[in-house]
């Protein structure tokens, strides 16, 4: 939770207005139903009178009203209204002068009404009575008037209220229908409001949860790309994949959710609250009880499902890993007949996942049913102990009513939050994921001082050696060698003894564990790393090409080559023949990750890539391997020519892309096995005699040795 409210630490001007239209729709809803209770109470039962203090009174009606008058309540009457053609008219007065007058009048207008409605007495036999007969009389009345419940006593003289204005010749129909109008046309007018702050929430919060996604996959990239292959090793592609989609979609979906129902359920629930103890006290225990019911459901639920949430992400990046797999080994495995065993792994993980996923939606399915049958059960109880309490006087319908909509609005407020609680571990192991990312340190960074080379491209390895990480044993030992511009320096041996990780070490894909890597007597580590690989064109074992065109892929280390430079690199490279018979030439279209070319055709553009970018230092890790004898020794030709200012270094598994070199170096183990020129190592060192040997007739040896 406290990761997902970190992502909007940037958008706090939103969120603030976001929380003002939430209370302000809040304070509309909660306002409805005490509307619909003055409806039924006071508009259909009470002809739309709302108090007692009527705005004028015939003066029979007063004399009978001052029957039950004290001295000091009929001053009041009298201080309020004014005689007029034998009817007292109200004048205008404040609220708190309204309240001191319907206190006055209230108790004589209830006593009027319970005489006149009742065949043992009448008001004019009352009036004849001794004074001591009279006052014990109305005393009877008083307490009758106690014991009747503050809603009755409150009808009774709204009763009294309706007979006065009937015979005064006022039309109460007519004020009934004024006063549903004016509730009515309030009502609809605060729906309005409520609904345009819910539009506005929606809008906002959608607005600000996508830009939270944007920003996220923003910084994750660019975290991604910092990343050494240290790091890319312990993250792996899939699932890094998965944390830049899936994650970020999980916390995008659910911070619409915090700002849109967990933001708005406390709001509600605590307004509900308050409306309902200005309601009724009574039945708050009511209200209590469904509460603890519901977060009782909610805490058993979060606690079922969480640990499932939390291996739910691990299986998706499970699921991501095969299927990337499978997709991209699809001709191997085809070759290999080894459909069935795939679809089987693939099966497995998908499966996993798939019961995963059942067991948290079962829990969110049976979380609805159970909320629902708790609200049903809470109204039937208010219903009943609401209906004993209109029985006795203490509770209007219209009351009961509000508050069963205030009931069912604070349950639901719970509700909302119960639901997001089942997506929130899910979003929280997201955000925990994407954090865990964007808090990682990269293992190679730039220097507080950064130095810079002088520009000539001399790459030395002084007793380098590198260990990976976590690893017992060092890859590289005791590795020395200088590769000067102008000269080639070669590397070959068995397979794993060391060549291509060698070579990462220049451009600081890893950083040596022993010893020192320089570039013009600067130890790369002092460099910034931009600067350094500027100085670098590099081919990779496994070509890559960008989904784009073939000039926009050449241009890729150099965007400011002109086409002509483009030309001469594809030229060099040895690819002007098939790239120019394509019907768009140089503007043909290149797949995703180049599947539309063959391993030839890309490996050529890989290099004429490098070739283009017009680097001091050549890094072509067995860059050749895909290319026929022919174009391999044209390419090499071509390629000294325009490197002849240059520092080159080649990885290769053949002999003869090496024959030429100034320089080879035979790795074994990790070790320097030995270095020279060819011929010099097939004298000197019995390991590159060996590799030769395995590779070349003696014939074919003698003639690359005339050659040389």
């Amino acid at each position: 939770m406290i990761n997902l409210v970190k992502n909007l630490k940037n958008h706090w001007k939103v969120v603030i207005v976001i929380f003002a239209l939430l209370v302000i729709q809040a304070y509309c809803e909660l306002s409805l139903p005490q509307y619909t209770s003055d409806i039924v109470d006071v508009g259909i039962a009470s002809y739309g009178i709302e108090d007692v203090v009527m705005d004028e009174i015939s003066k029979a009606s007063y004399d009978k009203l001052s029957v039950f008058m004290t001295s000091s309540e009929s001053e009041i009457f009298e201080k309020y209204y004014t005689l007029e053609d034998d009817r007292y008219k109200l004048n205008d007065i404040t609220d708190s002068e309204k309240s001191e007058l319907e206190k006055a009048v209230k108790n004589p207008m209830i006593a009027v009404y319970i005489i006149e409605n009742s065949d043992s007495m009448t008001i004019e036999s009352l009036e004849s009575m001794p004074g001591i007969q009279k006052r014990a009389i109305y005393k009877k009345l008083v307490e009758g008037i106690n014991s009747m419940g503050e809603d009755s006593a409150d009808n009774a003289a709204i009763k009294f209220v309706i007979e006065e204005y009937k015979s005064l010749g006022t039309d109460v129909t007519k004020m009934q229908t004024a006063y549903m109008l004016k509730t009515g046309a309030a009502m609809l007018a605060i729906a309005l409001v409520a609904m345009a702050c819910a539009v506005m929430v929606g809008l906002l919060s959608s607005r600000t949860a996508a830009k939270v996604g944007r920003e996220l996959r923003k910084n994750v990239f660019e975290k991604v790309i910092s990343f050494s292959n240290t790091e890319m090793d312990k993250f792996s592609t899939a699932s890094l994949i998965t944390r830049s989609t899936n994650d970020i979609q999980q916390v995008q979906m659910v911070t619409v959710m915090m700002l849109k129902m967990v933001m708005y359920a406390p709001i509600m629930g605590v307004g509900g609250v308050l409306k309902v103890l200005g309601t009724d006290t009574s039945l708050t225990w009511i209200i209590a009880v469904g509460v603890a019911t519901v977060l009782t459901v909610v805490m058993v639920l979060f606690l079922t499902s969480m640990p499932k949430f939390n291996k739910m992400q691990t299986l998706v990046d499970k699921v991501n890993l095969v299927a990337r797999e499978i997709l991209t080994g699809i001709p191997v495995i085809r070759a290999f007949s080894r459909e069935k065993h795939e679809e089987e792994r693939f099966a497995k993980s998908n499966k996993e996942l798939m019961n995963t996923q059942l067991f948290t939606n079962r829990v969110m399915s049976c979380m609805m049913p159970l909320m629902m049958f708790i609200m049903n059960i809470i109204s039937v109880i208010i219903i009943w102990f609401g209906g004993k309490g209109v029985d006795a006087g203490n509770l209007q319908v219209g009351d009961m009513m509000a508050f069963i909509t205030y009931a069912m609005q604070i349950i639901m407020s719970f509700l909302m939050i119960s639901m997001i609680s089942i997506m929130l571990p899910r979003a929280g192991v997201a955000a925990g994921r994407i954090n865990e990312v964007l808090n990682t340190v990269p293992v190679i960074n730039d220097p507080e001082n950064v130095k810079h080379p002088g520009g000539e491209g001399v790459v030395k390895f002084d007793n380098v050696s590198f260990a990976y990480p976590n690893a017992k044993e060092n890859v590289l030992e005791n590795i020395s060698f200088e590769a000067r511009p102008g000269q080639t320096t070669a590397f070959i041996g068995s397979t794993g003894c060391g060549k291509s990780t060698l070579i990462n070490l220049i451009p600081r894909f890893y950083d040596v564990t022993d010893g020192k890597v320089t570039i013009d007597g600067v130890d790369v580590r002092d460099l910034s790393q931009k600067e350094l690989r500027d100085m670098i064109g590099y081919v990779p074992q496994k070509a890559v090409l960008f989904s784009g065109t073939i000039a926009s892929n050449i241009r890729f280390g150099n965007e400011q080559a002109s086409l002509d430079e483009v030309k001469e690199a594809v030229r060099i490279a040895q690819s002007a023949d098939f790239v120019e018979e394509k019907e768009d030439t140089y503007e043909s279209r290149i797949a995703q990750g180049g599947t539309n070319v063959s391993g030839g055709q890309k490996q050529r553009l890989s290099i004429a890539r490098a070739i283009a970018k017009k680097p001091k230092i050549y890094i072509f890790d067995d860059s050749f391997s895909a290319l026929d004898f022919k174009t391999d020794r044209a390419l090499r030709e071509e390629l000294a020519k325009e490197t002849e200012n240059s520092t080159v270094i080649i990885v290769a598994q053949r002999i003869s892309t090496i024959l030429g070199a100034d320089q080879i170096i035979v790795l074994d183990d990790g070790k320097i096995a030995g270095m020279g020129k060819h011929a010099y190592l097939m004298k000197n060192c019995e390991i590159y005699k060996q590799i030769a040997e395995s590779q070349l007739s003696k014939k074919d040896l003698e003639a690359l040795d005339e050659e040389v």
